[in-house]
This record gives C-alpha cells, structure tokens and sequence, in this order.
C-alpha cells in the first residue's frame, strides 16, 4: 500500500505534465496560424486599403496572444486571442475581396453602358445614313413644281389598261415611298389621280379618283398611317402634254404624289 501511492503520484504528475505539453502545443500551433494569417493581410495592399480597421484588430489580437503565450497567461488565453486575430484576418481579407468585386463589377457595368450607348450612337448614324439615302432616292424620283413642292409622278405604265389596280413593278417605287414617310414622320401626302381625255368625262373622273384611292390603299396596307395621305381625282384636268397623240395621252394618264414641307403643310389642291 505504502509503494502503491507514490506511484500513483508519480503517473497523476505525469498525466498533468502530459497534459500541459499538448495545451501548449495547441496554442503555439493556433499562434502560428495566426501569424501567418495577420502577416499575409499586412502585406496585402489592397486588404490594407479596404478593411484597415479589421487588420488593425487582428494586429491587436494577436500581440495580445503572443503576451499571454510569453509569461503570463494560460494556453486558453492564447488560443482564444489567436483565434480572434486569425478570424480577424480572415473578415479583412473577405471584406477586400468583396469591395475588389464590386469595384470589378462597377467597371464592367460603365463598359457594358459604354458599349450600349457606342451601339445606339451607330444605329442613330445608320438611320440617319439610310434616312439621308432614301432622301437622295426620293429626290431623284421626284421634281420641284414650284409652289406645289415636291412631285411624285406614277405613270400610267405602273397600272393595268384602263383599270385602277396597280401591277407588280409599281411595288419598288411605293415601297422607297413607304421608307421615306417612316424616316420622315411629319410629313404628309396629297395623292392626285390624272386621265387623258378619252371616254366621258365622268368615268374618267371616277378612273382617276380610283387610281389615287388604289395607291393610298396600298401604301396604308405597308404601314402609312391613313390620317397622312389626301386623295383626290381630276379626271382629264390639267394635262401634261396635249391629248392629240398617243404619247401625249400616256403622260397625262397618272397619278401624282404631292408632299408637304417637313412641318406637314401641304400646298393647296387644284
């Protein structure tokens, strides 16, 4: 019994001698993570500028792990203000890469608004291209009348003999005409329906009106807004050439397109 006890002393010192040499492992090795933590946010420029305050206080905590692990404090106490730092570290290390991102991201946002308003600025000089060609091209298909502006005249050619429906090479011109009163939206048209002399004068006034209501149709079905386009028929009035020839008949057999001023007036019908 008496050698039982000291023996039993023996292996209880042993135990807590065990035991102190593990707790002081654990802190030395929370210690140096924590270290290598704190000095990796230090170095790191960017960490420094966005989470100053974070790095300062896992700076602080771990200077204070490294007191209680040098004379004074227990393993616990180490290990509690090395997590506190390396935790530290790691909300100023996150919190950096947070505002990095952001700022990533703010820049690619003005780029991608950059590049969108470089693509409406192109597609506003294309319209503006393709408005300023279907002006040349309607200029070249039409003439100055002087106080009736600008003219556009359809032949008799454009329409089946003696009828009011239009034919199929009628099509390319309406539509540049269609095109031009898109690009040109203030705009409005007097459509005028004209005959030769031949036949009576009633069935020749009917054909012209006819025609004219044939082209405003048509240029309604492609999208014209109908409040922009008057129509009228005036028979075998003012003819283009005399009616003695055939050549003569052909001219004056039309219809004429009338446009207004870019402000939508329209000079006064015959």
């Amino acid at each position: 019994m008496k050698r039982t006890f000291p023996r039993l002393l023996t292996l209880c010192a042993a135990a807590v001698l065990l035991s102190g040499c593990a707790d002081q492992q654990h802190s030395e090795t929370a210690l140096e993570a924590a270290r290598v933590s704190f000095y990796k946010v230090k170095e790191a420029p960017d960490v420094l500028r966005n989470s100053p305050r974070d790095v300062i206080r896992a700076g602080e905590s771990l200077a204070r792990a490294d007191r209680y692990a040098g004379y004074w404090g227990s393993s616990e106490d180490v290990i509690h203000y090395a997590y506190l730092s390396q935790r530290y570290s790691d909300i100023a290390s996150e919190g950096s890469q947070l505002l990095v991102n952001q700022e990533r991201i703010a820049k690619l946002e003005s780029e991608r608004q950059r590049l969108q308003q470089a693509l409406r600025d192109a597609k506003l000089l294309s319209v503006q291209q393709q408005g300023q060609a279907q002006e040349e091209q309607m200029v070249s298909l039409t003439r100055n009348q002087g106080e009736r502006g600008l003219v556009m005249t359809l032949g008799d050619v454009l329409f089946e003999p003696a009828q009011a429906s239009l034919n199929a090479s009628a099509n390319r011109t309406l539509l540049k005409l269609v095109q031009f009163l898109q690009l040109n939206p203030r705009r409005i048209v007097r459509i005028e329906g004209y005959t030769d002399n031949q036949g009576d004068q009633p069935s020749n006034l009917a054909l012209s009106r006819e025609r004219a209501q044939e082209v405003a149709n048509v240029l309604e079905d492609l999208g014209v807004n109908k409040q922009r386009l008057q129509v009228v028929g005036y028979g075998e009035a003012h003819p283009l050439a005399e009616n003695a020839s055939q050549r003569g008949r052909a001219q004056n057999r039309r219809v004429e397109i009338v446009f207004s001023d870019e402000q939508g007036q329209l000079s006064p019908a015959r």
